[in-house]
C-alpha cells in the first residue's frame, strides 16, 4: 500500500472524527437558538386581552342601553315581548290536551306554600262571595253540584319552587259547557272580586282536562290564603295562572289583560 494511500485513509478518518465531534459538542451561547421573551409575550397577550374584553364591554353596555330605551309592550321592550311570544306560539305547537301532567300517589303529597295574596283578605266572607261567568251567576253550591274531580299534582312557581298537592273540584271544561262560550271563542279571562288580580287563558289550556275550578286542598276546604272559596287550579301553567279568589269568568276573541304578563312575564305561562 502506498503512503499516499494510508496518509489519504488517515486524513478521512480524522474529518470523519471531526464531523462527528462537532455534532456531539455541547452548544454554547453563540450557538443556541434564541429564547423567546416570555415577558413581552405576556405583555402583548394581556393588551390583546385588555382591548377584547373592553370592546366587548362597549357593546355589552350598548346593547342594554339600547334595548332600555326600546319602545315597549306592556311593561317589556319590544324584543323581550317577541321573544316570549315566539317561546309562546312553539309551547302551543306542541300543546295537546291528551299530554296530561303527571300525577302522584297521596304519600308524595308536601305542604302546600302560601304565596301571593293579591286580591285576597282574611275579612273576606265567604258566603257572600259569587261567581259569574259569561252573565250566569253561581253559588258554591252550584260549582260543587258538578262531578267532584280529584287530582295530585306539581304546583310549580315560576320563581322555581314548587309543591304537590291534591287538588279536588269541578272540571272548567264541565262548568263551560253548560255556560258554552260562542263558537271559535279563542281566549277566557278570569278575576278576582274587584279585579285586583286577573289572567288570561289560551282555550286548549282552559278545556284541558286537568283544569279545575278547585274548593279543597289536601281533602280540606280552602283557606283564605289558598283562595277560598274557589280557585284556578290548572298544572298545564305556572303558578302565576293559577288564580285564587276567582269571582268573575268571561269570554273573549281578543287577548285578556293578564297581571303578571303586564310586568314582564310571559303571557302563555304554559310549562
Amino acid at each position: 500500500m502506498s503512503d499516499m494511500e494510508v496518509g489519504g485513509r488517515e486524513s478521512g478518518v480524522d474529518e470523519t472524527k471531526q464531523a462527528e465531534a462537532e455534532e456531539t459538542e455541547t452548544p454554547t451561547p453563540d450557538t443556541q437558538p434564541p429564547t423567546p421573551d416570555v415577558d413581552k409575550e405576556v405583555r402583548r397577550l394581556s393588551r390583546r386581552g385588555f382591548f377584547v374584553l373592553g370592546a366587548g364591554a362597549v357593546a355589552a353596555y350598548g346593547g342594554w342601553k339600547w334595548l332600555n330605551h326600546a319602545s315597549r309592550i306592556g311593561d317589556v321592550p319590544w324584543p323581550l315581548r317577541r321573544t316570549l311570544e315566539t317561546n309562546e306560539k312553539i309551547a302551543e305547537a306542541y300543546f295537546s290536551p291528551k299530554r296530561l301532567n303527571p300525577t302522584f300517589p297521596p304519600s308524595a303529597i308536601t305542604k302546600a306554600r302560601i304565596n301571593g295574596g293579591i286580591g285576597l283578605s282574611a275579612t273576606n266572607d265567604p258566603s257572600t262571595w259569587r261567581l259569574n261567568i259569561a252573565g250566569n251567576t253561581l253559588t258554591l253550591a252550584d260549582v260543587q253540584a258538578f262531578p267532584k274531580r280529584e287530582m295530585i299534582t306539581e304546583f310549580r312557581c315560576i320563581e322555581g319552587w314548587s309543591y304537590v298537592a291534591k287538588w279536588s273540584g269541578a272540571r272548567l271544561a264541565d262548568v263551560m259547557a253548560k255556560f258554552p262560550p260562542p263558537p271559535g271563542t279563542r281566549y277566557v279571562g278570569m278575576e278576582t272580586p274587584g279585579r285586583e288580580y286577573y289572567v288570561g287563558l289560551d282555550m286548549q289550556s282552559a278545556m284541558h282536562p286537568q283544569t279545575l275550578l278547585a274548593y279543597e286542598l289536601n281533602d280540606q276546604p280552602l283557606t283564605w290564603q289558598h283562595g277560598a272559596p274557589l280557585r284556578l287550579a290548572i298544572p298545564v301553567k305556572y303558578g302565576i295562572k293559577n288564580i285564587k279568589r276567582v269571582a268573575a269568568i268571561r269570554y273573549t276573541n281578543d287577548r285578556p289583560a293578564d297581571y303578571w304578563a303586564e310586568r314582564g312575564y310571559d303571557w302563555y305561562a304554559g310549562h
